[in-house]
């Protein structure tokens, strides 16, 4: 894993062609939103055929940096690749780099399954257990030499059950913002796009290199 990369170390990222080293529609589809206005034509690893590494970090900076450099070259092309995960206080931060395999079934990912699985493991805490959390993003872009940089959002918010609103994905529908009386899976697209942890973590890698 590499440290974080000092300003002046900061690569430019010109217009063109970006893989996004991920293979959720979701997630491409709110990444490419973030991107449109910067001439970038994101182009996902599903549509190149990549394989999905395994996600072998214990961090999301480990997981997003191995995702973007094998995306960048496997394709010859700038790699941006994101890893993020919901973090629950009163469980010790669970399941956290680990968000994705709580969803996992033999036929794929369950994200009502994933969902009820934290709740399970809250009422397991008492009725007194803390609802906080918060989402975090990280961002690497990394390019076929090798070079990689990566920035990091945050959202802090509480949890809700039952599940509410059919927009978003992941862990979406369970999630109240900060400030907010809806969860994400309720907003409008772009109400989150605003405020999000990816939004976040975009902001800053907009701010270095487009």
């Amino acid at each position: 894993m590499s440290e974080a990369v000092p300003p002046q170390a900061i690569r430019k990222l010109a217009p063109g062609k970006l893989v996004i080293a991920s293979h959720n529609a979701g997630k491409v589809r709110e990444i490419n939103a973030l991107l449109a206005p910067f001439g970038i034509e994101a182009i996902s690893a599903a549509e190149l055929d990549l394989p999905e590494p395994e996600e072998t970090g214990t961090t999301f900076v480990a997981n997003a940096e191995l995702k973007a450099l094998q995306a960048a070259d496997l394709s010859g092309l700038p790699a941006l690749a994101d890893d993020s995960g919901l973090c629950v206080d009163a469980l010790g931060g669970d399941p956290g780099v680990y968000t994705a395999n709580w969803a996992e079934t033999p036929n794929g990912r369950d994200w009502t399954l994933a969902m009820t699985k934290v709740e399970q493991a809250l009422a397991a805490k008492g009725p007194d257990a803390s609802r906080d959390a918060h989402f975090v993003c990280v961002l690497a872009l990394a390019w076929p030499d090798g070079h990689v940089q990566w920035f990091e959002g945050r959202a802090d918010g509480t949890l809700t059950w039952p599940p509410r609103g059919a927009v978003g994905f992941g862990y979406d529908p369970v999630f109240v913002p900060t400030g907010s009386d809806v969860t994400y899976a309720e907003m409008d697209p772009a109400q989150k796009h605003a405020i999000s942890h990816r939004a976040a973590a975009f902001a800053q890698l907009i701010a270095a290199v487009l």
